[in-house]
């Protein structure tokens, strides 16, 4: 396969011939063409469109063309940790998970993010929300170097710095006094930064954005509300909304969190997020698993949208969110798929396969499973509102033309009977023949064409050698620590609570 980096950067106007593009409702595919005029969609209609003479054609026959997938949810700075967890709970992995890009320089996260959107790419992806750890404090040289990374694979993203100010390991009681000495001491050395030096840094970089935000987007991300103070949590809303930038946080991913929630405010998490003003302004929750009707009652109040991540939610263990309880109560629900270190792949087709079969075990009643052209709306327009583009996520007049190509001749597609099923049954990605942003061509025929894959390969080989070396004795000694941290937390997630996310006999 030859990835030559070869773009298709142009200034004229694209019209697309002979897409087929699918009906809702009955997923039947009717014929059409497409005008794209300075990056957004100028005219749909049937085939014969009437184009300026200069258009450079683009020949979709036998294609089906679609608004690009939205991944509502991911961290980039985990890209070099696919693979290295198996039986990792969530706690589990909070514990291990410092251990998997220590080390990294500014190159190394921006070629994190290249990595994770290429990854997204192939299988249709035209724009992300990502939530970036950066130690020991946010900078705007390391949220730029993120976002260049994006910008040189050719998608759309947020870029969510993501700060806590208490460790996973302080914020679990007892658990220390389950350690050795040596370890818990070891423990206790790992600080992280106060609120105001979080804060300063979150400024700065605001401040400093100075790249365009129909492209790449700041955004705030007080990562899991238990590891972090009220004062982090209420000072970082606040500058969310003094900036104007979406911000998201985990919440209620596992049931140790939730319980811990419990005990620590006396109330539910969702609650006590209400309570202290954090759900005021543009605000996303991943995950929002271990929830009852009163929490799915506020994010509607609230108009909080969640972050639905099938994949890593049934890869660590959580349990089975209430999506469609969500839907009922008017919560938009956009989806993700996570980390590559808990779900493996950034595949959004996968992500809605898996929304699709997970909402199916939860209940015999077909009334409440999620249907394939509803998980379709969550991968793009609800995704789409989620990262605050409203630019992008569907195909109509005015809006950008950020589209996958899907080759009809795919065996997923044989014979046709109805697209919205077999994309989202069918599908596995490769059936993915080309992917356009903003009207240019990024993707096609399996060749990346903004940058050269060949020594993108050569990079993150090289990198991730490195930073394997850098962090194999920090990396040791958290694995040293996953037995009790997993004998404690599972032992934890015993504890009564009034609902039930699990599958159980």
């Amino acid at each position: 396969m030859n990835h030559t980096g070869r773009s298709t950067r142009h200034d004229r106007a694209v019209v697309v011939r002979h897409a087929s593009i699918p009906e809702a409702g009955s997923g039947s595919l009717v014929p059409r063409d497409l005008l794209v005029i300075q990056g957004k969609i100028a005219e749909i209609s049937g085939p014969g469109l009437t184009a300026p003479a200069d258009s450079l054609e683009i020949d979709a026959r036998g294609q089906a063309v679609l608004p690009g997938f939205v991944n509502a949810h991911t961290h980039s700075h985990f890209a070099f940790g696919r693979g290295f967890g198996d039986l990792w709970t969530l706690e589990t992995h909070l514990n291990s998970g410092g251990g998997i890009s220590y080390g990294s320089t500014l190159e190394d996260m921006h070629l994190a993010a290249k990595l994770g959107a290429a990854d997204m790419i192939r299988n249709g992806c035209t724009a992300a929300y990502d939530m970036v750890v950066q130690t020991p404090v946010t900078s705007e040289h390391g949220m730029h170097a993120v976002a260049s990374g994006y910008q040189a694979a050719g998608i759309k993203a947020v870029i969510a710095a993501t700060v806590t100010d208490q460790t996973f390991w302080s914020c679990v009681p007892n658990l220390l006094g389950e350690m050795s000495p040596e370890e818990a001491e070891w423990i206790k050395s790992i600080t992280l930064a106060q609120p105001d030096e979080h804060l300063a840094g979150l400024r700065r970089t605001l401040q400093s954005w100075s790249l365009d935000t129909s492209k790449v987007r700041p955004g705030l991300a007080p990562s899991v509300p238990l590891l972090c103070s009220d004062r982090l949590l209420q000072n970082v809303a606040n500058l969310a909304r003094e900036f104007d930038v979406p911000m998201q946080t985990h919440l209620a991913e596992s049931k140790v969190q939730t319980l811990l929630s419990q005990r620590r405010w006396g109330t539910s998490l969702t609650r006590h997020l209400s309570d202290i003003g954090f759900f005021e302004g543009n605000v996303s929750a991943a995950h929002a698993i271990w929830l009852d009707d009163e929490d799915i009652r506020i994010l509607a109040d609230k108009e909080v949208a969640v972050a639905h991540n099938p994949a890593s939610n049934m890869r660590l263990g959580n349990g089975m969110a209430p999506i469609s309880a969500m839907c009922e109560m008017g919560v938009t629900v956009g989806l993700g798929t996570d980390a590559c270190s808990c779900s493996d792949q950034q595949n959004m087709i996968d992500a809605m396969r898996l929304a699709t079969y997970s909402s199916r075990i939860r209940t015999p009643d077909p009334a409440y499973w999620l249907s394939a052209e509803q998980v379709f709306g969550m991968a793009t327009q609800h995704s789409a509102a989620i990262l605050g583009l409203p630019g992008t996520g569907t195909l109509e007049v005015g809006k950008c033309a950020d589209l996958v190509f899907i080759d009809l001749a795919d065996i997923a597609y044989l014979p046709l009977n109805n697209f919205w099923n077999q994309l989202v049954f069918s599908e596995s990605g490769r059936g993915v023949k080309r992917v356009m942003v903003d009207g240019e061509m990024i993707y096609e025929d399996g060749a990346f064409l903004m940058f050269d894959y060949d020594e993108l390969r050569r990079q993150v080989h090289d990198t991730a050698h490195r930073l394997k070396e850098i962090g194999q004795q920090r990396r040791t000694r958290f694995k040293n620590l996953e037995k009790v941290v997993s004998l404690f937390c599972v032992g934890l997630a015993q504890s009564p609570f009034h609902v039930n996310q699990y599958v159980e006999g």
